[in-house]
C-alpha cells in the first residue's frame, strides 16, 4: 500500500470518527413542519411620534426577526397579521417555561436609548435631578443618573460581537447612521474630556442599563462612525450584548397578546411516507450506481454512507434546523455526490482502453487526477453562490446556502477521500487487479461504445438547438402571463383560523379533510388554546365556509375562535435581500468561469441556467402549481445543477481544444459533449430514481418538490449540450479563445507517491 493511500486512510478513519461523535452526542434542531414550537400574536401599538400604519408595523417585523434570529431559532416564521399584529412562530419550543423566555427576549416593548452618565448615586431610588433624566442599576453594579436621551435606538445599523487580530478579549462593534454619527460624535466628545461617571455613556433597554463603557479617546477628540465596546466579555456575553443592541430598536412598542404551543404541520403519515420513499431511492440508486460500475460502483456506494454521515455531522454542528424540503434535498444531495465518482470512473475508463497494460489501477489514479479539474470548477461555482446567498440573503434562502455548502464540502470528502482510498485500495487487490472488467473499469460501457460508433454531429444543428430553447422558452413565458404565478402563502399572505370542535378530531383527520374540500395546500396545525389552526391563502367567506363545513362533518359543532388576515413571511426585505444575493451569485460565477475558462463560458452558463429556471416557472404557471418557499428551494437547486452539469461540459471542451491541432471548435464542442453523455446519464438517472420515489411515494408535501426538480434535472442536462454549448460555439466566432499549442502534463501516479 503506498503511502498516499496510508495518509488517505487515516484522513478517512478521522473525519468518520469526528462526525460520528457530533452525530452520537448532539440531537438535531427540527422545524414546525416536524415537530411543531410556539406561537405568538404581538399586538403593535402607536406612540405619541409613530403610529402603528402597516408599513411601520413591517418595519418592528423587521427588527423583531433580528431578535429571533439572536435567539439561534432557524427557520422561524414572522408574518404581520391584519394592520398592527405580528405573528411568531419558533420551531423547537414544546415547553412553557421555554416560550416564556423566547417571549422575554424577542417581545421587549421599550425602544433602544443612548444616554450621558451624569452621576453616581448611592441607591436606585435617588430622585433625577432632572425630570428627563433616569437614575438605574448599570451592568456594573452601581446605580447612575443619566441625561436625555442622546440617541435612539433607529439610529444604530449594526451591532456584531468580534475578537479583534492578536487579542483574546472579545469586543462589540457598534455602527451608527448618519444622523447616529453626528449624535454619538458629540455625545463621545463631551465624555472624552471629563471625570469620573461623567467618562461613561450608558445604553438603556427596557429600562435596564445593558452596557455603561467609558469612553477612552483624548479630550478634544470624539467618536463617529462606528464604536467598539470592550470589557471583559465572554463569547455568549459579547454577543448577547450585541443581540440586544441591534434587535433593541423596536420603531413601535409591542403587547403581547396571545402565545400557546403548536402542533407539526406535517402529519406522522407525510413525514413516514417521504422518510421510506427517500431511503427506497438512495437504494435504487445505490443498486444502479453498482449495476453500472460493478466493484468501483458498489465501493462508491458504500462511501455514499461516509457522506451522509459527514454532511449531518456538520449539520448537526452548525445547529441547522431540519426541514422535511430540507431532508429532501439532503437526501437528493446523497444521489448527486455520486456525481464526482462517475465523473473519475468514466475517466479511468477512458485511460484504461487507451493504455489496458498499463493495469486498472493506473487508470483509476490518472481518472482522479483528470477529473480533479471538472471537480473543482464545477463545486467552486456552486460553492461561491452558496456563500453568497448565505452572507447578503436572510431567512430561508441564507439557510439554503449553509444546506448547499454543507452538502458540496461533504460530497467532495466522500468522492475525493473516501470513495479514493476505497477504490485504490480496492482495485489493488490481486485477484481484483487481474480482472478488469469485473472492476467496472475494463470497458468504456455500452452508451459511449454507442456514441463513439454513430459519432453523431450534434453542432452541426446548433442554431435549431437554440431556436428551439428560444421556442420553449416563449412557451414558458406565455404561462407566466396567461396563468399568472400561483404563489403561495409566504409571498401573498393570507387568512388564520382557528377552531374548536365538539367531538375529537385530530390533526390528521382534519388535514384530510380539509385537503379533500379544495384545500390541499392549507397548513393545518393542532394547539393547547384551539383544537385545528388552519392557515391558507386568500380565502372568500364562502370558500372559508367551505372549509369550516369540512370540519363540521367530522367535528360535530364547530366554534371559530378567531380569523385573521396575515402578511408574507418572505417580504419585500427578504425578497430584494434575496434578489440581491441571486444577482452578485450569478455575477461571481460568470467571474470565476472568465478567470478559469474565459468570459464567453461564464455567459453562456449563465444563460442556460436561466432558460433552466424559466422553463420549469413556466410549466408550474400552466400546471397552476404554488410558488412557494418550496419552490424556492428547488429553484435554487436547479441553478446548482444547471451549472455544475454546464461546466463539466465545459472543461471537457476546453480540455479538447487546448490538445487539438486542427480540429474547428464546433468539431471539438461535439466531441466533448458526446464525452459527457455517460456521465450525465449516470449521474441523472441516480438522481432520478431518489426524485421518482420522493414524487410518487413522498406524498402531497413532496410531490411538487420532487416534480420540480424532476423536470429541472432533465432540462438542465438537455440545456449543457443544446443550448449552453451552441451558445458557446456562436461567441467563440465573436471572440475566439486562443488554442493553446501544449497541453498539461498529468503526473504518473507510478513515478511518485503524490497524493491529488
Amino acid at each position: 500500500m503506498s503511502r498516499g493511500v496510508v495518509v488517505r486512510l487515516l484522513v478517512v478513519i478521522g473525519i468518520l470518527a469526528g462526525a460520528t461523535a457530533i452525530v452520537v452526542n448532539q440531537k438535531p434542531e427540527l422545524g414546525l413542519d416536524l415537530r411543531g414550537g410556539a406561537q405568538f400574536i404581538f399586538q403593535v401599538n402607536s406612540t405619541e411620534d409613530t403610529e402603528a400604519t402597516p408599513e411601520n408595523v413591517d418595519r418592528t417585523l423587521e427588527v423583531l426577526r433580528g431578535r429571533v434570529d439572536a435567539l439561534g431559532v432557524a427557520e422561524s416564521t414572522l408574518v404581520r397579521q391584519g394592520d398592527d399584529r405580528i405573528l411568531v412562530e419558533l420551531p423547537g419550543i414544546t415547553d412553557e417555561e421555554e416560550a416564556a423566555e423566547a417571549e422575554e427576549r424577542i417581545g421587549q416593548t421599550a425602544q433602544l436609548e443612548v444616554r450621558p452618565v451624569i452621576r453616581t448615586v448611592p441607591e436606585e431610588k435617588t430622585k433625577p435631578a432632572d425630570p428627563d433624566n433616569l437614575v438605574l442599576p448599570t451592568d456594573q453594579g452601581d446605580v447612575i443618573e443619566m441625561g436625555p436621551v442622546a440617541l435612539q435606538g433607529d439610529q444604530i445599523t449594526g451591532a456584531e460581537a468580534a475578537q479583534p487580530q492578536q487579542s483574546t478579549q472579545w469586543v462589540v462593534n457598534v455602527d451608527f447612521n448618519g444622523e447616529g454619527s453626528d449624535a454619538f460624535g458629540k455625545l463621545s466628545a463631551d465624555a472624552a474630556c471629563a471625570q469620573g461617571a461623567k467618562n461613561r455613556i450608558a445604553i438603556v433597554l427596557d429600562d435596564r442599563v445593558i452596557s455603561s463603557p467609558g469612553v477612552n479617546v483624548p479630550c478634544g477628540g470624539s467618536i463617529t462612525g462606528s464604536t467598539e465596546i470592550s470589557g471583559d466579555f465572554t463569547t455568549a456575553e459579547a454577543q448577547e450584548l450585541a443581540a440586544l443592541i441591534e434587535g433593541g430598536a423596536l420603531p413601535l412598542p409591542l403587547e403581547l397578546i396571545s402565545d400557546r404551543l403548536v402542533g407539526p404541520t406535517l402529519g406522522e403519515q407525510a413525514i413516514d411516507d417521504s422518510f421510506e420513499a427517500g431511503l427506497i431511492g438512495l437504494i435504487l440508486t445505490g443498486l444502479f450506481i453498482t449495476l453500472v460500475y460493478r466493484f468501483v460502483g458498489f465501493l462508491a456506494t458504500i462511501a455514499l454512507a461516509s457522506y451522509a454521515l459527514i454532511a449531518y455531522a456538520m449539520l448537526l454542528a452548525l445547529g441547522a434546523t431540519l426541514t422535511l424540503p430540507g431532508l429532501a434535498g439532503f437526501v437528493l444531495a446523497i444521489g448527486l455526490a455520486i456525481d464526482a465518482n462517475v465523473l473519475v470512473f468514466e475517466r479511468a475508463r477512458e485511460e484504461y482502453d487507451d493504455a489496458p497494460k498499463a493495469g486498472v489501477r493506473r487508470a483509476l489514479v490518472i481518472g482522479f487526477n483528470k477529473a480533479w479539474s471538472a471537480i473543482l470548477d464545477s463545486n467552486v461555482t456552486t460553492l461561491l453562490a452558496a456563500a453568497l446567498l448565505f452572507i447578503l440573503a436572510s431567512g430561508p434562502v441564507q439557510g439554503f446556502g449553509v444546506t448547499l455548502s454543507i452538502g458540496v464540502i461533504a460530497s467532495m470528502i466522500s468522492a475525493l477521500v473516501v470513495a479514493r482510498m476505497l477504490t485504490e485500495v480496492g482495485v489493488s487487490i490481486p485477484w481484483v487487479a487481474k480482472r478488469p472488467r469485473f472492476t467496472g473499469l475494463g470497458y468504456v460501457g455500452r452508451v459511449r461504445a454507442w456514441l463513439d460508433a454513430r459519432d453523431f454531429d450534434l453542432m452541426s444543428r446548433r442554431k435549431t438547438w437554440i431556436v428551439g430553447s428560444l421556442v420553449a422558452m416563449a412557451i414558458a413565458v406565455a404561462g407566466i402571463l396567461v396563468q399568472g404565478l400561483n404563489l403561495g402563502i409566504e409571498f401573498t399572505g393570507g387568512r388564520t383560523l382557528d377552531y374548536s370542535t365538539s367531538q375529537e378530531v385530530t390533526v390528521d383527520e382534519a388535514r384530510d379533510a380539509i385537503a379533500s374540500a379544495g384545500f390541499p395546500e392549507a397548513v393545518v396545525q393542532g394547539a393547547d388554546t384551539a383544537d385545528i389552526t388552519v392557515r391558507t391563502g386568500p380565502l372568500s367567506d364562502q370558500e372559508e365556509d367551505q372549509i369550516e363545513a369540512a370540519l363540521a362533518e367530522i367535528g360535530g359543532d364547530i366554534t371559530k375562535e378567531d380569523d385573521q388576515q396575515i402578511g408574507p413571511s418572505l417580504g419585500e426585505e427578504l425578497r430584494d435581500k434575496a434578489l440581491l444575493a441571486f444577482g452578485i451569485a450569478l455575477l461571481a460565477q460568470m467571474l470565476y468561469l472568465a478567470v478559469r475558462f474565459k468570459w464567453t463560458f461564464g455567459v453562456s452558463a449563465v444563460l442556460a441556467m436561466f432558460h433552466d429556471v424559466l422553463l420549469v416557472l413556466g410549466l408550474f404557471a400552466w400546471l397552476g402549481k404554488p410558488i412557494d418557499g418550496v419552490f424556492l428551494a428547488a429553484a435554487l437547486t436547479i441553478i446548482g445543477l444547471s451549472v455544475n452539469d454546464t461546466v463539466v461540459v465545459f472543461d471537457r471542451i476546453r480540455e479538447r481544444w487546448r490538445a487539438s491541432r486542427d480540429k474547428s471548435f464546433a468539431e471539438v464542442s461535439n466531441r466533448a459533449c458526446l464525452e459527457t453523455v455517460p456521465r450525465t446519464v449516470n449521474t441523472g438517472l441516480g438522481a432520478m430514481f431518489i426524485l421518482a420515489a420522493l414524487a410518487l411515494l413522498g406524498g402531497d408535501s413532496l410531490q411538487d418538490f420532487a416534480i420540480a426538480l424532476l423536470v429541472g434535472l432533465v432540462v438542465g442536462t438537455y440545456s449543457s449540450v443544446f443550448l449552453a454549448t451552441p451558445l458557446l460555439i456562436w461567441f467563440q466566432e465573436k471572440a475566439p479563445m486562443p488554442r493553446e499549442q501544449k497541453q498539461k502534463k498529468v503526473r504518473d501516479p507510478e513515478d511518485s507517491g503524490a497524493v491529488v
